[in-house]
């Protein structure tokens, strides 16, 4: 077989077909009552962590997601972790210092201070560490938030120790 034999029956058009991008949503239940599954769970409202988590996923900040659910900064963060979002205000060292304070090998003051963490992002990162995220939350979450792969982590985690501590929950 030749390459004519192999190219037989190909032609050459000068235009291509339009195709767009490919979405599906199968979410055909609005985000607050997917949520209501787990109000149990959540600090807040169903209503509530939806308005966190749409105006979070528009690209707000966590408080001005918060905010506009009349919820205090530390709330919305704390529903965006319960939901399966990396909120972590500390980088990997960071996180390490408040295990070694929960696991009681470090004072809260010692771990504070080596954190170089504010009181709020410590008192999150806490929060963090001993809560784990709503199991079957991600899956209600579909088609609103990205997910945040290992990657994503992984590659925030290295660059945490650049980043300045922008978490405030005044």
């Amino acid at each position: 077989m030749g390459l004519s034999d192999i190219a037989a029956g190909l032609e050459v058009t000068t235009e291509q077909r339009e195709r767009g991008i490919a979405t599906v949503d199968a979410t055909e239940t609005a985000l607050d009552e997917r949520l209501a599954a787990f109000s149990a769970e959540l600090p807040c409202s169903p209503e509530a962590a939806a308005a966190v988590v749409e105006t979070y996923a528009e690209g707000a900040s966590v408080g001005a997601s918060a905010a506009t659910a009349d919820l205090p900064a530390m709330t919305g963060a704390k529903v965006l972790h319960l939901l399966g979002e990396h909120v972590s205000p500390l980088g990997p060292t960071g996180r390490d210092l408040v295990r070694d304070w929960l696991d009681a090998r470090l004072s809260r003051a010692d771990a504070l201070a080596l954190s170089g963490a504010s009181e709020s992002a410590f008192a999150l990162a806490v929060y963090v560490e001993t809560h784990d995220p709503i199991s079957g939350a991600s899956e209600a979450l579909e088609g609103v938030l990205a997910p945040d792969g290992d990657a994503a982590v992984a590659k925030r985690d290295l660059l945490a120790e650049t980043m300045d501590d922008g978490f405030d929950c005044r």
